[in-house]
Formats: C-alpha cells, sequence, structure tokens
C-alpha cells in the first residue's frame, strides 16, 4: 500500500515546482508571432530580466536549456586557440569547460574538488602569473547544481582587479538566479548565464545571456560566433523575428512574464530572504539526522552553502533506496546525487539532492522533510530524532523575524 496518490512533489534542483499562474498563462491558443501582443510581453521581459539580475545592460534570450546558454556565451567572446580559465567546484563547471574545448578553445582548469568552493588565492596566483595576459576569460559556476557549493563571484572579481587582469568575469548562474542573491554589476560580471527551469519557475526551454559593453566588444573579434548564437541581432533587432533567430517560443514567453509578475510582486530582497530561511531549516532538519547516523551535508560551511539546493550524502545504497521510497510511498521525488560519486559507487547511491527553489514555501519544505523521516525510519536508516521540530524552529524565527531566524 502506498501513501503517494494525489499530488506529487517534484523537490529536485530543477526544473523547479512551475506556479498555478504561469500554466494559466501557457494554456491559451497560440498568437500570431509578428503583430500584435506578443512584441509588447518581449519588450516588457527585458527590463524585468534585467531587475532580477541586478544590471542596467544587454540580456539576449535564446530558445534553449542552460546549454545553449554556456555555448552562447562562448561563441561570442572566444576566438578558436584562445585560452580560457575554468574554475571548478562541481559536475557542471566541467560541462562548461567541456564545451568550450569542443569548440576548440584552450581550457586551464582549477579544480576545487565536490566539497569546497573557489580557493580565491589560487586564483589569482594563476591570474598573476598570466603576465602575457593570454588567458581571455575566467570561467566559474556561481552555484553548482551537483555538490550545491556557492562560490564568492565579488571575491572573484576582486582577485582579477588586484592583479590588474583583463579577462573577463563569466559566472554560470542557472541554478541560483532569483535565488542567492547575485548583482551582475555591483561584482563586475561582464557575460552571465541562466535558464527558465529554476528561480525563474518557467518550464525548461529558455534560456538568458546577460553581457556588458567589455563583454560586447570581444565579440567584434570572436570567430566562434554563428549565425544562431550571435547575440547582437537579440539585443538590437532590425525587426521582431530576429529577437529569436526565427520562431518565438509564445507560450513559454507567456509563462515567463507571469512568473516575473510574481516575482516583482514580491520583491527579490524578499524572495532571497524566503530561500535563505528555507534552505536553513533543511540544513537544521539535516544536522539533527546526522547526529545520530550517516547523512551529511555536502558542503560543511553554512556560508558556502546555496540556498538552491541541498547536496547530501548517506553512503551506498541509502541515497538510492531513499529516493526511492518517498518517491513510491511518499509522492516526493529527490534529487539524484549528480556526479558525486567516487570510484567505489559509480552510480551515486551514496547520494541525493533536495531542491528549495523557486515557488516553494514552509508547508512544502516540511512535507518533503516529513517524508525523508518516514523514509528513514521505514528503512531502518540510522538517524537521530528531532529533525522536524528543529526545522520547525528556524521557520518560526524566520516568520517572526525575517533572515534573522534563519542560520544562513
Amino acid at each position: 500500500m502506498s501513501l503517494a496518490a494525489g499530488t506529487h512533489y517534484l523537490a529536485i534542483p530543477g526544473p523547479s515546482v512551475i506556479p498555478d499562474a504561469v500554466l494559466r498563462a501557457m494554456h491559451r491558443p497560440a498568437p500570431n508571432i509578428y503583430t500584435g501582443e506578443l512584441r509588447e510581453v518581449v519588450d516588457s521581459l527585458l527590463p524585468d530580466l534585467r531587475w532580477v539580475a541586478r544590471t542596467r545592460h544587454h540580456v539576449a534570450i535564446y530558445i534553449a536549456n542552460g546549454h545553449g546558454a554556456w555555448e552562447a556565451a562562448l561563441a561570442n567572446v572566444f576566438s578558436r586557440g584562445e585560452r580560457a580559465l575554468s574554475l571548478s567546484t562541481g559536475v557542471f563547471a566541467d560541462g562548461w569547460a567541456d564545451m568550450a574545448e569542443a569548440m576548440g578553445i584552450a581550457v586551464d582548469r582549477l579544480d576545487f574538488g565536490k566539497r569546497a568552493a573557489i580557493d580565491l588565492a589560487r586564483v589569482e596566483e594563476r591570474l598573476a602569473a598570466d603576465t602575457a595576459h593570454e588567458i581571455r576569460a575566467v570561467m566559474c559556476v556561481q552555484v553548482d547544481t551537483a555538490s550545491s557549493v556557492k562560490n564568492d563571484i565579488a571575491g572573484l572579481r576582486a582577485a582579477l582587479d588586484r592583479v590588474g587582469h583583463p579577462a573577463l568575469l563569466m559566472v554560470d548562474c542557472i541554478a541560483c538566479l532569483g535565488v542567492d542573491p547575485f548583482e551582475m554589476d555591483d561584482w563586475g560580471v561582464d557575460v552571465m548565464v541562466t535558464g527558465s527551469q529554476k528561480g525563474l519557475m518557467t518550464p525548461p526551454g529558455l534560456s538568458f545571456v546577460f553581457f556588458n559593453g567589455k563583454a560586447d566588444a570581444a565579440r567584434d573579434r570572436a570567430d566562434c560566433v554563428t549565425r544562431y548564437w550571435d547575440w547582437r541581432p537579440r539585443v538590437e533587432p532590425q525587426g521582431f523575428y530576429q529577437f529569436f533567430c526565427g520562431t518565438a517560443p509564445t507560450h513559454h514567453i507567456y509563462g515567463l512574464r507571469a512568473a516575473l509578475d510574481l516575482m516583482k510582486a514580491e520583491g527579490l530582497e524578499r524572495i532571497w530572504e524566503r530561500h535563505a530561511i528555507l534552505a536553513s531549516a533543511v540544513w537544521a532538519a539535516v544536522d539533527a539526522w546526522g547526529a545520530a547516523g550517516p547523512l551529511e551535508l555536502n558542503i560543511r560551511e553554512a556560508r558556502l552553502r546555496s540556498h538552491a539546493v541541498t547536496a547530501l550524502r548517506i553512503g551506498a545504497p541509502h541515497g538510492t533506496a531513499l529516493r526511492n521510497w518517498v518517491s513510491e510511498n511518499a509522492g516526493v521525488t529527490l534529487g539524484i546525487g549528480l556526479g558525486m560519486a567516487s570510484p567505489d559507487d559509480p552510480n551515486s547511491d551514496g547520494f541525493f539532492r533536495i531542491g528549495h527553489m523557486g515557488h516553494v514555501n514552509a508547508q512544502m519544505v516540511m512535507g518533503a522533510l516529513g517524508s525523508i523521516g518516514a523514509g528513514l525510519a521505514a528503512l531502518d536508516i540510522p538517524h537521530g530524532r528531532g529533525a522536524l521540530d528543529a526545522a520547525a524552529e528556524v521557520l518560526a524565527g524566520g516568520a517572526q523575524g525575517g533572515r534573522g531566524g534563519a542560520r544562513a
């Protein structure tokens, strides 16, 4: 007998839960793609996307997932044979670097493992050694969705500035835009990429590349750029058709408009605060469970953890067994342990992830945590007690005093 009947909760780190308002906005007949309201809706998206990214600069919209945004960003700033510095803190930073190499870009990699953030001293040392300024760009993720580590982007810009290195700073915010604080202009980011399916609460299919004038100047000499990925027609179109290099993603546009309306109504700082409190509740529960069992947070220091996703270690085969039990018996899908496996655990059986991004509130998080607790008990996995009480205490403090109640 299963208790999973009813609305299933997808508690993975993207695609995130889609609000009913977004689904309603998309449930409509196809519009005219040449004239009429669609053009006005697209025009309204651009300032609000810049608002989320905290930038006054350009944003290009693509019909693509996050990998498409990676390629678009690379294509517009690199020529074949030029050099990039990739800062690896998980599988997605590695994936972006792999794509760059496939495009003919020479990539130097600094690997910081899967349980640590970028070591700024090592980066500064590497940049200082590049006296010929062969490195055209530094590439990193703000949050790696696999490891759940959060990197110090402002500190990275400061490291570049201290050694006077002219490299572009390119940041992947696919996991965390609209969840963790991000300040594109104030932090000196030249290129930022993201997708629609996480903090922006819209189905997968749209990706975005934000870029400033310094990055656009690199476009003048980039020989990797192709007609489809070229960002200039998308930000300086001669006609609406050029916004998307063809047919517009009509229903995604309406969905994104509804999602941005929700975000504007809540306010960006309040969105950041909500996610900080919800993430802290998850961490409190895990700390309680881990006091008498194998469960532990992948990132030990709270200040280095994302508010969008939490990666967990529990040991094989408990990760897969727990995920399966919770899905089949409680109606909650947890994220797989992506790219975290060691040679003795090739299937990531000892890992899982909890997504808490976008359209998520306290009762959803408590429901997911309660389901995990039931799974731990049902599978006789050793664990400490009081996890839900610890999470509830964080939520109660957050509701009363805002972020002061969270352990962020």
